[in-house]
């Protein structure tokens, strides 16, 4: 893989930025966190380079001086609503942060739970944080937002959250999703230090859209790619522009937004700090892209993948037309087509050729590889094993899989699991490869090289069930489907 940023000197810089701008204020900054702290796979994509836990090691950096306060949205808790990149609910993945990062030594102070309408879900969530012995705080809805600047900085407005007791000088604002209530209850706890006499500040750490990029850039598109289901926008900062006639970009929501932020703000710390929601933010990615010709093609590929994702997504019901047509145009404004993407044609010509569903990967040398459902085994199995036989350099007509086990397995899903399926699934065959392994030193060497998958990309003629696209989730895989329903 060719690389285009240098992570070492992003988390230098921003590290530097984060502790600059706490130095503003009394010593004690509350930052919101957006996007993710672990696993941050898009940035991953786009940046070749780019750690996709790197917040974790600047967190990690700041260790001695920061403290975390987690948010999640009760409407969110109501709705079950899913991480897409993982499969699993905001609920599960703030309970997978604050593990992963309590083992890092990190210091998490509590849980907020935002925009609480007494919704049934959240409050037994609420009881499991509590009996976890964690500490959770409820925020309801802010009275008078976002017009009545008078009663937002009021008793009635933030003053009636509850003030969350804080002891360090940097306090990171996270959360497992967006619109998840980090912006109110930062300036919630603003306005709390107002009333005990401490000048607080706020800043927003962002990666996306990089402000210092055009605003047409590949990097930037994608991000509006990534978040076209919120209805995300990159736009010129016209507050910046206006401020100190330089042009910088930031989205839609920030913008919107900014007026009453700055009227808050101004209104808790006596003065005028921000003057465009650039201002407000601390962002050094642009600073460490080192090969903008490299980042550039790895972001088309991506608005790509994610043109893909939203068609997906719309055929299964869980996107609307508008959407996943809003990527497919953006796809079309950086001069791309679907079959810009190298595994796309060789999936379709396998499926084409056999009138069956088949996938393509590309490996870490560019060979691509194909496979096809076939009497005993689906494409997703098949595309694996050869892709593994290839990196071991086993012969392709060599089964990994022993004809005999074949049976066993599809006489057991029939006959006793009463399966309509005939054939072995992708998690059925290398369940069957690692019980094979220990006895057969081919199967070994093949299974030794599974890591080697990781980065590689996939394309699939028809959509996937779960959980084979949980299984090349886990293995690094970035796999698209064509929106065509497997019957």
């Amino acid at each position: 893989m060719k690389i285009g940023f240098d992570n070492a000197l992003y988390v230098k810089k921003q590290t530097e930025s984060i502790l600059k701008r706490s130095k503003m204020f009394d010593n004690k900054l509350y930052i919101e966190f957006g996007g993710k702290i672990f696993d941050d796979l898009h940035a991953a994509r786009v940046l070749p380079g780019f750690d996709a836990n790197v917040k974790t090691k600047l967190l990690t950096n700041l260790k001695d001086k920061m403290e975390i306060i987690f948010c999640i949205g009760a409407p969110d808790i109501e709705k079950n609503k899913i991480r897409s990149d993982f499969g699993i609910t905001y609920g599960k993945e703030l309970l997978r942060l604050m593990r992963n990062l309590r083992e890092l030594g990190l210091k998490i102070n509590s849980v907020v739970i935002t925009q609480y309408k007494e919704q049934p879900a959240a409050d037994i969530f609420r009881k499991q944080l509590e009996r976890m012995g964690e500490t959770v705080y409820i925020h309801k809805l802010t009275k008078g937002y976002p017009n009545d600047i008078d009663t937002i900085v009021s008793d009635e407005g933030y003053g009636a959250n509850p003030y969350i007791p804080t002891t360090r000088p940097v306090v990171v604002v996270t959360a497992p999703g967006p619109s998840s209530g980090k912006l109110a209850t930062c300036l919630s706890q603003l306005y709390h230090e107002y009333k005990r006499g401490v000048k607080a500040g706020y800043a927003k750490y962002e990666t996306f859209p990089v402000w210092n990029l055009p605003l047409k850039h590949p990097v930037n598109i994608a991000y509006e790619a990534a978040t076209a289901d919120l209805n995300d926008r990159n736009m010129i900062d016209f507050f910046h522009l206006e401020q100190y006639g330089i042009s910088t970009v930031n989205y839609n929501r920030d913008l919107e937004v900014f007026p009453v932020v700055k009227s808050i703000l101004s209104r808790i710390l006596g003065e005028e700090v921000y003057k465009s929601p650039t201002d407000m933010g601390v962002n050094m990615v642009g600073y460490a892209i080192t090969d903008d010709a490299v980042v550039q093609e790895a972001a088309k590929q991506e608005i790509i993948r994610r043109y893909f994702k939203t068609y997906n997504e719309f055929k299964n019901g869980t996107a609307d037309l508008e959407t996943a047509h809003r990527v497919e145009i953006l796809m079309k404004e950086v001069g791309c087509t679907p079959t810009d993407r190298k595994v796309v044609w060789p999936a379709l010509a396998k499926a084409n050729e056999h009138s069956c569903p088949a996938i393509a990967i590309e490996l870490p040398d560019g060979k691509i590889l194909t496979s096809r459902d076939k009497n005993n085994l689906y494409a997703p199995a098949g595309v694996i094993m050869n892709a593994i036989k290839y990196l071991a350099g086993i012969d392709d007509s060599i089964n990994l899989i022993a004809p005999n086990a074949i049976e066993a397995i599809l006489k057991l899903k029939k006959e006793n699991l009463h399966a309509k399926s005939n054939k072995i699934n992708l998690e059925e065959a290398l369940i069957a490869l690692s019980f094979s392994a220990p006895n057969n030193p081919i199967v070994e060497k093949a299974l030794q090289e599974i890591n080697m998958l990781a980065g590689c990309e996939a394309h699939s003629s028809v959509m996937l069930p779960e959980s084979s696209l949980t299984i090349f989730r886990r293995l690094g895989i970035n796999l698209t489907c064509e929106p065509v329903f497997a019957f």
